[in-house]
């Protein structure tokens, strides 16, 4: 098994033309993006979420590669960091033990120069004071004696003051010298770690190039797959076109949902459909022909409110906010956008719709019926449109789309409901369970960063591996975003034109793993690790215009303004902050200040 494996996975492109990618593409200046990291500072490797949250085994598979390459990476990363603060503080430390010795080599000097002025102003004025001339001409012991002791004082003081000198200045170049050898070491450290860098971003591309069949298999079976899928969507959608055009050729006229909910008063041409235990259902009838025929009928709010989800089978997926389409949807967001739009209004969320909807059995399931998706431990975390009793249509995060899936069994279902039938009050439902992931439609959602950055994961791919049909165009060259960032920037960027004449200016947004790779193999000290980087979740975007430097007419309206959109510049990207980037912002999916 290899140690260290890059995979990138190709995107995959898929003819879906609801998918938000189309539309029409604005010219602007495209000067060369700044090379940013695009996350925080320290930031952990993300995107711990399980295999069962990805779409594709193989996808799976590829993410665990990733994060391999991306915890080596990191970890050099930091020691490079680390490494790069030694060698600061190693040169300060030498230039202030240079300084020092510097100092000390000007006090000996003057004390040298002081000696010498003092000796040659003795020699001068008396001659050379010493012992033997003080005996030549004292007159008396007396005078003697004390001459000496003057010659001696003398001596000792001058003595003690330039030897003090040379004894700083001996500690100074000791110091110096270690100093030196420290910064020496610290640079050759920082010099070992940055070529184990290159080694790893070397072996990343020669394993990247061995798995070149590896990743081409990898990409076939998501690409199949997302085929598959839109063949069976396809299939799905002309068979339920099918069953409405045999109602209008038997001449039934679905009736509205309050005369289908008493099955002992039903309309005239209409019997009772028998449920599990041959109990009559309600909200539900049967047509039987003269010559034997029979067919389902469904009240017209929920015709109305399947149609509609249908009709929409391949959008893209959004995990929260703008998840009520048209142009995206989340998986709690399509119930409520068809139910509601057809008559029978739903809750915004999931919890919300099982706690307020009738259940029905199992056994007694329709389709237009919801089914809540758990299991219990993790809450309510996704519900779906019933189509028979093998499958479901879903906004579906693992498949990144709206789609048609198979209905899961056992405990993964909490109940089904039917809106036809009306609200109920208010019922307990299933909560997370303290310390379990929180599943949202299919896939682990990570909570944010920071309450000022996007949260990251979403969806059934990995950073940098989220196929195109998932993600909107923003109107700006092949620029793309996840759909409700899209909208969002689309509405903020008219904002900003209305006010300075232009729209936003964009350099860089969707960001695959292998840009990451190729950006961090060019710049490994300011490039984020690849994988880490909110650009490979489409949540962030690089701006121009004005908004590279902090400080502009622009940055100011952004910084007053795209809060209002959901738009933010992270703390850690703002002016004194550890990575000053002004040109990076980030959706948060919300309104923020």
């Amino acid at each position: 098994m290899r140690s260290l494996r890059l995979v990138v996975v190709t995107g995959v492109v898929l003819a879906l033309g609801a998918s938000g990618l189309h539309g029409p593409v604005a010219a602007q200046p495209t000067p060369p993006p700044p090379v940013e990291a695009g996350v925080a500072p320290g930031a952990p490797v993300p995107d711990p979420r399980p295999g069962a949250a990805f779409a594709d085994p193989k996808v799976a598979e590829l993410q665990n590669s990733a994060s391999r390459v991306q915890r080596e990476l990191r970890e050099l990363a930091d020691k490079i960091g680390t490494a790069r603060s030694d060698v600061a503080r190693a040169a300060a430390a030498a230039t202030k033990a240079r300084a020092a010795r510097e100092r000390a080599d000007a006090v000996v000097a003057a004390r040298q120069d002081e000696v010498d002025r003092y000796t040659n102003a003795v020699f001068n004025a008396l001659g050379k004071p010493d012992e033997l001339r003080l005996f030549l001409l004292a007159t008396n012991q007396r005078d003697w004696l004390r001459g000496a002791r003057l010659v001696a004082e003398l001596r000792a003081d001058q003595n003690a003051r330039l030897s003090g000198a040379r004894d700083r200045q001996r500690a100074a170049i000791k110091a110096e010298r270690a100093a030196v050898r420290a910064e020496r070491s610290a640079a050759a450290r920082h010099a070992e770690l940055e070529s184990r860098t290159n080694h790893a971003v070397n072996r990343a591309d020669a394993v990247s190039s061995e798995l070149r069949d590896e990743i081409s298999d990898a990409d076939k079976a998501v690409t199949d797959r997302q085929r598959a899928q839109v063949k069976r969507n396809r299939e799905t959608a002309a068979n339920w076109r099918d069953y409405l055009r045999r109602l209008r050729a038997a001449g039934v006229t679905p009736p509205a949902a309050a005369a289908l909910r008493d099955p002992a008063a039903l309309p005239a041409g209409l019997e009772p459909l028998r449920g599990a235990g041959g109990r009559a259902q309600a909200g539900v009838a049967r047509w039987t022909s003269p010559s034997g025929e029979r067919l389902l009928v469904l009240p017209e709010e929920t015709i109305a409110a399947v149609s509609s989800a249908v009709r929409v089978l391949g959008r893209p997926y959004v995990p929260a906010g703008g998840g009520a389409g048209p142009a995206a949807y989340s998986c709690d967001g399509l119930t409520r956008s068809a139910y509601t739009g057809a008559g029978l209004p739903l809750p915004s969320s999931a919890t919300g719709q099982l706690a307020v909807s009738r259940p029905v059995r199992r056994a007694d399931v329709q389709p237009g019926d919801l089914v809540f998706l758990g299991p219990k431990r993790y809450g309510v975390q996704s519900v779906g449109i019933v189509l028979d009793n093998r499958t479901m249509l879903a906004a579906d995060a693992r498949m990144a789309g709206v789609v048609v899936a198979g209905l899961p069994g056992g405990d993964s279902v909490l109940g089904f409901a039917r809106p036809a039938l009306g609200p109920r009050p208010a019922a307990p439902v299933p909560e997370r369970a303290e310390g379990e992931l929180r599943w949202r439609c299919g896939s682990v959602i990570l909570p944010a960063r920071r309450g000022d950055q996007a949260a990251g994961a979403w969806g059934g791919y990995p950073n940098g591996l989220i196929p195109p049909a998932a993600l909107c165009r923003i109107g700006v060259g092949e620029h793309a975003l996840r759909c409700d960032a899209a909208a969002a920037y689309r509405a903020m960027s008219e904002a900003f034109a209305s006010r300075f004449g232009r729209p936003l200016c964009i350099t860089d947004s969707y960001r695959t793993f292998g840009q990451q790779t190729r950006l961090y193999a060019q710049k490994p000290g300011l490039a984020a690790v690849p994988g880490t980087s909110n650009h490979g979740w489409a949540l962030a975007v690089d701006l121009c215009g004005g908004l590279e430097s902090f400080g502009t007419e622009e940055y100011a309206w952004m910084l007053a303004n795209a809060g209002a959109f959901g738009w933010s510049n992270p703390g850690w990207a703002r002016r004194g902050a550890a990575r000053e980037e002004p040109w990076h912002w980030e959706f948060v999916g919300r309104t923020f200040r």
